[in-house]
């Protein structure tokens, strides 16, 4: 399986100059982080997702936390497949994929198992490989990583064209962030972050929350700390995660749905990628070579 994998990447890293010329269109790759577990980065990612499919994007969300799969479970669907049958060859990707609301279309992770909470970079390259197929079906790609730095989240991340770091105000959340950044810019040369800062009091508490740890960054790490946007503390979100529907869905007029619009429109004034790194190809060869 292995070896067909990589003969795969190697013929398309061959031929895609002439894909690149035309046949696909640009796909933005957006991959979300945190340094540490129950930040809500999952719940950011489908909200995301879902807004920006609202607005008439295409979008494809992939459950990249390989350990501890929970978008479909916070989206309340019933998955028969997942990654692990495309990575086993009994599956492609597209009998894989399931839709959820607003017309957001999610790969789903297999959930519990082990075998792919340890997939080698080339095994995730070949996963992502898949994907190249779909590129003229898709606007945007949201890549829910692991939590933490473990390799798996080190390869989306600095495979992805825009990476969206997820903390709260808490000690461990902050310095958790921070050693993430720290890896990721140190031992793979990325410079630069965007800050989305979750459960968060007011606007002007969020802001805070960037301006700590972007402080931090800026005199330790040669790095570009943006600031995404805050999503408030609310009980409506809450209530959305219990009844699992997104709560873009749920509450749609809720102070945290409006939260998400707002940073779904930041995503859609993003400069469109141009060039090599535009295409769903370029983020299959970063994660290819992030094996070597």
């Amino acid at each position: 399986m292995l070896n067909d994998q990589a003969s795969g990447l190697r013929a398309m890293q061959s031929n895609h100059a002439t894909t690149r010329s035309g046949s696909s269109a640009p796909v933005r790759v957006i991959a979300v982080a945190s340094g540490k577990g129950g930040v809500g980065k999952t719940n950011i990612s489908v909200n995301l997702g879902v807004s920006l499919s609202k607005m008439g994007n295409r979008v494809l969300l992939m459950d990249a936390d390989m350990g501890l799969a929970n978008v479909d479970i916070m989206l309340g669907l019933q998955t028969k497949y997942n990654l692990l049958h495309v990575l086993e060859g009994e599956k492609n990707l597209e009998e894989v994929i399931v839709e959820g609301p607003a017309g957001l279309k999610i790969i789903p992770a297999a959930s519990g198992v082990s075998r792919m909470a340890q997939l080698t970079a080339m095994e995730n390259a070949g996963i992502i490989n898949a994907f190249s197929a779909l590129s003229d079906q898709l606007d945007i790609l949201i890549v829910d990583t692991a939590a933490g730095i473990a390799d798996s989240v080190v390869s989306f991340c600095r495979a992805a064209q825009e990476v969206v770091v997820v903390v709260t105000d808490e000690p461990a959340s902050i310095t958790d962030a921070y050693a993430l950044i720290k890896v990721l810019s140190r031992d793979h040369q990325l410079t630069r972050f965007r800050l989305l800062a979750n459960q968060s009091r007011s606007a002007s508490h969020g802001r805070q929350l960037y301006e700590k740890l972007a402080k931090v960054c800026e005199q330790f790490l040669d790095v570009s700390l943006d600031y995404f946007g805050s999503i408030p503390f609310d009980h409506d979100l809450r209530d959305a995660v219990q009844k699992q529907i997104p709560v873009t869905v749920y509450k749609p007029h809720s102070e945290s749905a409006q939260a998400f619009r707002e940073i779904a429109r930041k995503v859609e004034k993003w400069p469109v990628p141009k060039g090599a790194t535009g295409y769903l190809q370029f983020f299959v060869e970063n994660l290819f070579q992030s094996g070597h």
